[in-house]
């Protein structure tokens, strides 16, 4: 075997493999799917059948009304995602600034103390930051979801450091010479340039929250306050059994946005991971 087949031999072997991982990610998704547009009793017939004798495209307008306030808790979720991503991206991209283009005395071991927050695990802290915003009567608010994105993540701070230092020094210092500030440097130059960075953080943030279980399970109480992910673990636990075809449609019609997102912002989101990390 010549050394061009064997790399071609290689080459196959390799796509078949990620064929096969591909196909056992996507099956969930496609079962999720396939049940949503079932009637309900095909949900439960053994052996399983993936393609349902009649498509009920009526599941998903019938399972939003199933869900009474399922368009509320769309909107809250939307105005929680809005709030944390600003939050973060905003406070992220300052603190990896100050960490990367800015000398200062202890800035590197200042910086090692910051990636040191990444190994506390939430349990840890939960419940002093929920007594915390219990005096300062934030509770049953949404104020304890996002307020705290502003004060900038360990993880999206060491992202954003790693491709500010990829930039080169001489762009800061050409920006100077023409009379600009250290803010405006940051603002009018360093960001502009970070924008596939900056959509990484954005992306990461942004599927988090609408993901996010635990935080609005614990600081919200009100049912019309509810995010999405809370609201269908509700409707899934409501009395009287569960529409199991339904809960699927939810589950698509919410699962959707996020899938569609990372389509559009895949060529941002690839460039802004392979750039990144270039320096330490």
């Amino acid at each position: 075997m010549t050394s061009q087949t064997a790399q071609r031999v290689q080459k196959l072997c390799l796509y078949l493999l990620l064929v096969v991982g591909a196909i056992a990610f996507l099956a969930p998704f496609a079962w999720m799917v396939s049940t949503s547009l079932k009637p309900l009793e095909e949900t439960m017939t053994m052996p399983p059948r993936w393609i349902p004798k009649e498509i009920l495209w009526s599941n998903y307008p019938e399972a939003v009304a199933e869900m009474r306030y399922f368009w509320r808790y769309t909107a809250n979720t939307l105005f929680l995602c809005f709030m944390t991503v600003t939050g973060t991206v905003l406070s992220s991209a300052i603190a990896a600034y100050g960490f990367s283009r800015i000398e200062w005395v202890g800035r590197d071991k200042v910086f090692l103390l910051v990636l040191a927050t990444m190994m506390i695990p939430f349990p840890v802290v939960m419940v002093p930051m929920y007594t915390l915003f219990k005096l300062i009567g934030w509770t049953g608010t949404f104020k304890p979801l996002w307020v705290p994105s502003f004060l900038a993540a360990a993880f999206n701070v060491f992202l954003l450091r790693q491709f500010f230092l990829t930039l080169p020094k001489d762009i800061s210092e050409a920006a100077r010479i023409d009379g600009c500030s250290e803010w405006q440097i940051f603002w009018r130059v360093i960001l502009p340039l970070a924008k596939p960075a900056l959509i990484v953080v954005a992306l990461f943030q942004f599927m988090a929250t609408w993901n996010d279980f635990i935080g609005p399970l614990i600081y919200l109480s009100e049912q019309q306050d509810m995010t999405l992910a809370l609201g269908l673990q509700a409707y899934e636990s409501k009395g009287g059994g569960t529409n199991w075809n339904y809960l699927m449609a939810a589950s698509t019609l919410i699962v959707l946005p996020v899938v569609g997102l990372f389509f559009i912002s895949q060529r941002y989101f690839i460039e802004g991971i392979a750039t990144t990390g270039g320096k330490g």
